[in-house]
């Protein structure tokens, strides 16, 4: 490696560990890594590296992933505004279930609820939701739960994380491939903790929510129905030879122009008098910046010719189908410290084998993997700002164990079935 490449290499280094060690040092990890990924490109560009083209293809992926996130956490906050998870939070609190029941119908309901939506705003949603029925010990077993659900719920589907949609967009396999092959594992994850969790649960805690009822016109329905609807245009774009960001782009425009014919026709006051251009200003851009940054300086690691010479000390000069096995399933344990986002971004231009499995295999694996340790995902940092009782140790205490056997399960499943009907 000539000099530029090494100064890439430690650039990337210390903005990883600055990344990793954001709330140590109250450093922001948008603009690490934003400063990162363009301190990278001037250095390829200084070592005489043809950049314009290397460039280009990666702003084209960016761009896609970009548009994805960007028109999904709009489509949510419509959900929010018109108050469809208060909805469910009713409907939970009319069935006057006891906290072990309770706390198995929410994990089903993260679970799947993060196959659609991000799992940031679904570990927000559904922590806020079990405030009302959950207190002290058994608050933090829910939380933890979520945090599981919400991270192994996201990693079957195309959609439903920022490492599948990365994934899925980079043509490693297709949203059938993702879904048929990872659900079988995610629900065995999900199976094995929730009964491992569950056994966490003590004395009966009081519900604390008021008996509000919650309805919706016809118009407000409709909407609703459109947003929920908008989530499955990405697969059928899909399907039909287009960019999956176009279905959430088409799915966007249509709930915007609805929502605009209806409130203009609405003779009274209701959530119709929503305004989607303030609740595009809602959207979490923060993560969106990361997301960019992140993947500007994994891209000109792959320029600089770095991420050739890892693949080859990490898989060998040969890639052997068991050797890439059991190097996703360390990249999961390594996700529990690192960030998952740039751990695939690398595995992307790491990893030579084009089988589909595998890339299924490294979606579960750097999904779940995060849930062992609470600083391991997005959805355990902001569970942990959301809930101050629940400490680092304290998420040691009640969900490693759990989350690792519970990993080994869904490894164990994932192979029995690749072994059964999908290898070679």
């Amino acid at each position: 490696m000539d000099v530029f490449a090494v100064a890439g290499v430690i650039i990337f280094g210390l903005g990883y560990l600055s990344i990793a060690l954001e709330h140590k040092l109250n450093t922001n990890k948008a603009a690490v890594a934003l400063a990162m990924g363009a301190t990278l490109w001037i250095l390829a560009a200084l070592s005489g590296i043809e950049v314009e083209h290397a460039l280009a293809e990666a702003g084209s992926e960016i761009f896609a992933i970009i548009i994805f996130l960007l028109s999904a956490m709009t489509l949510v906050e419509v959900l929010v505004h018109y108050n469809f998870f208060d909805s469910i939070r009713q409907a939970l609190f009319r069935m006057k279930l006891g906290d072990r029941a309770q706390f198995a119908i929410l994990v089903v309901i993260t679970f799947f609820a993060s196959s659609i939506l991000d799992n940031l705003t679904a570990t927000i949603v559904m922590i806020q939701i079990s405030r009302n029925f959950f207190k002290g010990n058994n608050l933090l077993v829910m939380v933890a739960g979520i945090v599981l659900m919400a991270n192994a719920g996201g990693a079957w589907s195309p959609i439903g994380d920022v490492t599948t949609i990365m994934l899925w967009l980079g043509d490693k396999f297709s949203a059938t491939q993702i879904m048929v092959e990872g659900i079988l594992p995610a629900l065995s994850f999900m199976g094995i903790a929730t009964l491992l969790l569950a056994h966490q649960i003590k004395t009966d805690t009081k519900d604390t929510l008021e008996a509000v009822e919650i309805s919706f016109t016809r118009s407000e329905k409709v909407v609703i129905a459109a947003a929920l609807g908008s989530f499955s245009l990405p697969v059928i774009m899909n399907l039909v030879g287009l960019p999956p960001y176009l279905g959430l782009l088409l799915g966007l425009g249509l709930v915007w122009m609805l929502v605009e014919l209806l409130r203009s026709r609405s003779s009274h006051m209701t959530h119709m008098e929503a305004n989607i251009e303030r609740l595009l200003q809602k959207t979490d851009l923060a993560s969106i910046k990361f997301f960019a940054g992140i993947l500007l300086a994994v891209s000109a690691l792959h320029a600089f010719g770095i991420l050739h010479a890892l693949s080859t000390i990490l898989l060998g000069a040969e890639q052997t189908i068991d050797r890439v096995i059991i190097g996703n399933v360390a990249l999961g344990f390594l996700s529990s410290v690192l960030d998952n986002v740039p751990l695939t971004a690398m595995a992307m231009n790491i990893i030579a084998l084009p089988d589909p499995s595998i890339w299924v295999l490294l979606a579960l694996s750097v999904g779940i993997g995060g849930s062992f340790l609470v600083i391991g995902s997005a959805a355990g940092v902001v569970a942990m700002g959301m809930v101050k009782e629940l400490t680092f140790g304290r998420y040691m205490q009640i969900a490693t164990v759990p989350a690792v056997i519970a990993f080994m399960a869904c490894i164990g499943v994932w192979y029995a079935q690749y072994v059964l009907f999908f290898a070679g």
